[in-house]
């Protein structure tokens, strides 16, 4: 299955002449070695330049940080490889009064500070039809799972778990299926994908597809009960042992390797062209 994507409701509007940067992860959180910072600007930005003066990511321990735009709206971090478990990374942004296009300027003044937990990657085989979860280096887990169907293939590549929600409804007509689903109680769904790709708890499919047939509509099922109740589930162990962070690497599939900026997927841009900045 594959849900539309959710974007942030702001509760204040901001003046056509000022903008400001929505930003993830948030102050105090933590977060596993795949989050990168994410900086969203409520105005499109034409003198880049200028806000990345006035935007700082640092590390303890220090780690080399470079930034990359995605359009003229959304400016990201990351060091060249994961961020290592343990280390503490700060956000400063000192945009007010800072012109990011002709006449519109920033109102602020923030900064922030999240911490990088365990690290914890997870290996989709699409080809063998199962998941491995390695949590520091050590393999904890081997979880048969149900990929993406022909005509409907999971993306390739490596992918961040930027969303969790218990529940949640699937509709296909969001993501261009018309009615093929619509599932009000998805279990444990975790989102991959600005798209709408997720790994998600799947009660409707008969337990022996799990492992032995990809059927989905470009999600990754895992086996799970309905209503997600059943702490026993694959899908519900896998969600209680996951962070915001998190790294999902899709292998083995028929589809292309999914965007750098479709989520938070930016590890599928080699560290020669992100540091390009664009």
């Amino acid at each position: 299955l594959r849900e539309s994507a959710r974007h942030a409701t702001f509760t204040t509007l901001v003046p056509k002449n000022t903008f400001v940067g929505r930003y993830v992860p948030e102050d105090g959180q933590t977060v596993d070695v795949g989050m990168p910072v994410s900086v969203n600007f409520t105005r499109g930005i034409t003198d880049p330049e200028r806000i990345e003066q006035a935007i700082k990511v640092t590390a303890e321990p220090a780690v080399p940080i470079a930034s990359h735009w995605f359009g003229n709206d959304r400016l990201d971090f990351r060091p060249e490889k994961y961020w290592k478990p343990g280390t503490k990374v700060t956000l400063s942004m000192d945009l007010k009064g800072v012109e990011g296009r002709p006449g519109v300027y920033g109102t602020q003044t923030k900064r922030i500070s999240f911490t990088i937990g365990r690290s914890q990657i997870s290996t989709v085989d699409v080809k063998a039809k199962e998941m491995s979860v390695v949590r520091d280096g050590k393999k904890i887990k081997t979880i048969p799972v149900t990929a993406g169907g022909p005509g409907t293939e999971t993306y390739n590549g490596q992918m961040v778990i930027s969303e969790k929600h218990e529940v949640t409804r699937m509709n296909g007509e969001t993501v261009g299926f018309g009615g093929e689903y619509d599932i009000a109680d998805v279990p444990h769904a975790m989102r991959l994908s600005t798209s709408g790709t997720f790994i998600h708890g799947n009660y409707w499919s008969g337990r022996s597809t799990f492992g032995s047939r990809n059927a989905s509509h470009g999600c990754v099922g895992l086996f799970d009960q309905r209503g997600g109740g059943d702490s026993s589930t694959p899908a519900a162990w896998f969600y209680a042992n996951s962070l915001i962070g998190d790294v999902v690497t899709v292998v083995n599939s028929h589809d292309e390797t999914i965007a750098p900026d479709n989520g938070l997927n930016v590890w599928n841009m080699s560290w020669d062209k992100w540091r390009s900045g664009r």
